[in-house]
């Protein structure tokens, strides 16, 4: 036979079952994805002017014959007395994106974040 005091034991180590992982799961906030655009704007735009459509003291990064794999170990790694290495800042898949963003620089038209 059980006791009331039992069955509220039982039903509190039940909720707490049922709501353990839900809680682990609340300290993983979901990550924004990165505004590729304001971000370019705000850090990279100091040098490459125009969103990189534009030479100014980088170069212009636009129709780059560069390789995507040169550009994120740029990105990443930077170049002393040149360029700040950003992969302390950015993650690898956010730096791809920065990448994809550049690649989908137009001339006369306004950039977009990628997809």
């Amino acid at each position: 036979m059980t006791t009331p005091l039992f069955n509220k034991i039982r039903m509190l180590a039940l909720l707490t079952a049922l709501a353990l992982p839900f809680a682990c799961r609340a300290d993983e906030a979901p990550k924004k994805p990165l505004d590729v655009k304001n971000t370019f704007r705000n850090i990279c735009g100091f040098c490459h002017e125009n969103y990189g459509r534009k030479a100014a003291k980088g170069p212009q990064l636009m129709n780059s014959e560069r390789s995507d794999e040169f550009m994120f170990n740029r990105i990443k790694n930077g170049l002393p007395g040149r360029m700040a290495a950003f992969g302390s800042v950015f993650s690898e898949d956010q730096i791809r994106d920065i990448v994809k963003f550049i690649r989908s620089l137009k001339p006369g038209e306004e950039p977009q974040n990628p997809s």
